[in-house]
């Protein structure tokens, strides 16, 4: 066939079929991808569908009841104890101040208002900073989110936690409003220091009310959520300090904070408490007891449950008792000779070395209060330096080495001279110079009671409850010693004696077969027998004779159970002549309630310490109920009886062996010492008609203070120290004469037994006693 030739000339053209097959493989593979997304995608909504309905019910956040701890407080309010894992206040967000909101909201979820529970801005905000690898690295979870972990979830870091984090941030935010979700947040965070929310730490850090926060305190708590352990401000103040300042920058940059706010706040020194555990006020026995006593009610609730127990104490009264026993037992410690560094360590010569060594010992050396243990850095005749735990180097100079001078002489000898790496104690005393002084060896104790009720109002229970935990005021069962006395004389008076009644203060001696063991032959205090005398002046001159011979007239079995009206256990006080000088057993807790049934004109009170416990939301569980003065049910000595006692105890203040407390300046005291054999207890009790008041020294382990050392001059200055100010604003109160009484010669007597009747004189004129009566065969030493 023959071809034309146009045919010949025009060659045939593909079509351009490669870029026709790219473009259908690109648009295959978009959808494939896009498929598997959308496959992917409807699985996860199915795989979240089936889970949502089966997250964890709110009710732990809708019906928020966090773990709280019980607080142990004073009557006027002060906290002074907190026991529970997690220590939290809860607090409505109404009562949280505006700065401390916002600072969390700049620092956590400046969005928290804005978004549904997940911040997806943030999410990716956080996302690109993160992969650029600039600075450190952003977190995305919300408030809500953190709620949901802190609440529902572990700290697993796994896509299915991250994904039930997710469904639970949307099912709280449906079922809360966003102020209970930010309450919740700022009562329930973890914020170091076993604080457990904002107000906890406000405390815990500041020791202040989250309400009187400044604005760069507000920042410094908001950075505690991220990591309370490296942002803590008592751990690492530098870092801590750090974050907080990029905090007021965020707070300035999101307009929450004006320029002039930030300015200052940047600036503002910060009062760290690096204490933890302590509390406006000393009162470390007190908060043992009342939670011991709270215990054996509610039991394990007791540190979950948020319990608050009033106590009976007041701050002024628990602060006067503190300053007095402390002072008063170092006073004992600089009468008597120093004893030597605490304990010796090698120096290294390099300073990094030096200061490790030096804060590793001293941590085994606490502090006590004022009394600030120090290392060595060098000694000589004239000068010590040392450096305490704050890293303070301190010098002492002339009179601050009086105490340890003998042991600063290179003759001392070495395993007791104050030399390099010596452990010492020092203090200030109250003014700027520093003086060598020692931890004291002795114990002491305190206790105020209210006798119109047994409230009381004072409990020291040793000179550092850190250092020793037991109680002395309830624990401590010593011999009363001379402070005794009363109760006998008060006895007496039951069997026909009187204030005038005559008795013989001449020795006295009793055989073997009438002690049933060994003869006694009793001695007065400072051996020095006067004769006869008043039984008023007996008390007042605390002679041990006239008191013997008491007991052994109206009998030593009448003696003991009549003590019991005021409290005593008949097991501790046998019924033994050596009763007379206070040989048996008592607590200064016991003999305070004791010594307010002269104070109230005749009542048994009680002493009591907690008023009321209320559980979190302030419901009263249950409340004191004390015994009162006034309801003769109550009764437990004539009101002439009392009255009789009152009067000659206000003569051992005026005229006997507690003159001291004249220095208060007041007609209406009074008390009597007590100072056991050998100087091993030394006591003083006392009172007004509205505080009775109860001091001891003495070792735990029992042995002598000191051959001069009496109740009058180791407790009694104690007892004045309080009284100082707690009786400062009290007037003075005179107690009236009560009925059935006549006055004869300047002397009071019941009317049914004037002058010329009773018992008149015993053994005037004699030394040796009847055959009747036993002397303990366990105690036949002499007490005054």
């Amino acid at each position: 066939m023959a071809t034309t030739p146009s045919d010949a000339s025009t060659p045939s053209k593909p079509g351009p079929r490669r870029p026709a097959s790219f473009k259908r493989i690109a648009l295959l593979f978009i959808g494939a991808v896009t498929g598997t997304m959308l496959v992917g995608l409807l699985i996860i909504v199915f795989a979240l569908a089936m889970a949502y309905p089966n997250l964890p019910a709110l009710d732990t956040l809708t019906d928020y009841r966090p773990k709280m701890p019980l607080r142990i407080f004073s009557a006027d309010g002060a906290l002074i104890g907190e026991f529970g894992e997690e220590r939290r206040n809860l607090v409505r967000l109404k009562d949280i101040p505006d700065v401390m909101k916002k600072a969390i909201l700049a620092i956590e979820d400046d969005r928290f208002y804005e978004h549904g529970g997940v911040d997806y801005k943030g999410a990716v905000r956080a996302f690109l900073h993160n992969a650029s690898n600039s600075g450190a690295r952003q977190g995305a979870s919300t408030i809500t989110q953190q709620v949901a972990r802190n609440f529902f979830l572990s700290s697993e870091q796994s896509y299915k936690r991250k994904a039930y984090e997710i469904l639970l941030s949307w099912k709280i935010e449906q079922n809360l409003t966003k102020d209970q979700i930010l309450e919740v947040y700022m009562n329930q965070i973890y914020l170091g220091q076993r604080a457990y929310g904002f107000a906890s730490a406000a405390q815990i850090y500041f020791g202040k009310s989250i309400t009187d926060i400044t604005v760069a305190e507000a920042a410094m708590l908001a950075g505690l959520p991220k990591a309370p352990s490296a942002y803590n401000p008592v751990v690492n103040p530098k870092r801590a300090r750090t974050r907080q300042q990029y905090i007021l920058q965020r707070m300035h940059t999101l307009g929450y904070i004006t320029p002039a706010q930030y300015a200052a706040a940047k600036d503002e020194e910060l009062r760290i408490k690096t204490d933890s555990s302590e509390f406006g006020v000393h009162a470390e026995y007190v908060a043992e007891m009342a939670r011991q006593l709270v215990y054996e009610q509610f039991k394990e609730e007791t540190y979950t449950r948020g319990l608050n127990v009033f106590t009976t104490i007041t701050k002024a009264d628990q602060d006067a008792a503190y300053l007095a026993l402390r002072r008063g037992v170092m006073d004992y410690e600089r009468r008597h000779p120093y004893r030597g560094p605490e304990a010796y360590i090698d120096i290294p010569k390099s300073k990094e070395e030096a200061d490790e060594a030096i804060e590793n010992q001293l941590a085994e050396h606490p502090d006590s209060d004022d009394i600030v243990a120090a290392v060595v850095l060098s000694a000589s005749p004239t000068a010590i330096t040392a450096v305490t735990a704050s890293g303070e180097e301190i010098k002492i100079t002339g009179s601050g080495l009086s105490f340890a001078q003998n042991w600063l002489s290179a003759k001392a000898p070495p395993n007791r001279r104050v030399k390099r790496g010596a452990v010492i104690r020092v203090s200030q005393d109250g003014g700027t110079a520093w003086s060598v002084t020692q931890m004291p060896e002795i114990e002491s104790a305190f206790v105020a009671v209210d006798p119109s009720d047994g409230a009381i109002r004072a409990l020291v229970g040793g000179f550092d409850f850190n250092r020793n935990k037991f109680n002395h005021v309830t624990q401590a069962w010593r011999q009363p010693g001379s402070a005794f006395k009363p109760f006998i004389y008060s006895a007496s008076l039951e069997r026909g004696l009187s204030p005038s009644t005559l008795i013989n203060d001449a020795p006295i001696s009793f055989d073997a077969g009438q002690t049933g063991g060994q003869a006694w032959e009793p001695k007065n205090y400072d051996a020095k027998y006067e004769g006869p005398m008043s039984m008023r002046r007996g008390l007042t001159k605390s002679k041990n004779m006239v008191s013997i011979r008491i007991l052994h007239k109206i009998g030593a079995k009448y003696g003991q159970e009549y003590t019991t009206r005021f409290g005593f256990e008949p097991a501790k006080n046998p019924p033994y002549l050596t009763l007379a000088l206070g040989a048996g057993a008592t607590t200064p807790l016991q003999l305070a309630g004791a010594y307010a049934v002269f104070a109230n004109g005749g009542y048994r009170v009680s002493p009591y310490l907690i008023t009321k416990v209320t559980d979190a939301s302030g419901k009263i569980l249950s409340q004191a109920n004390p015994d009162e003065a006034g309801v003769e049910s109550n009764r437990v000595i004539d009101a002439r009886n009392a009255y009789l006692v009152d009067s000659m105890l206000k003569d051992v203040v005026r005229y006997g062996t507690a003159t001291k407390a004249l220095s208060l300046k007041r007609t209406d005291i009074a008390g009597k010492t007590g100072t056991t054999n050998d100087s091993i207890d030394a006591w003083f009790a006392g009172y007004t008609s509205k505080l009775v008041g109860v001091a001891w020294i003495g070792y735990d382990q029992p042995k002598n203070l000191g051959n001069k050392e009496t109740g009058g001059g180791l407790a009694l200055p104690i007892w004045i120290g309080y009284m100082q100010k707690a009786l400062k604003d009290v007037p003075v109160e005179e107690r009236p004469v009560p009925d059935n009484m006549i006055q004869v010669g300047g002397e009071y007597y019941y009317a049914e037994n004037p002058p010329g009747t009773g018992v008149q004189s015993l053994d005037v004129g004699g030394t040796r006693a009847p055959a009747e009566e036993k002397v303990n065969d366990a105690v036949k030493n002499d007490l005054f």
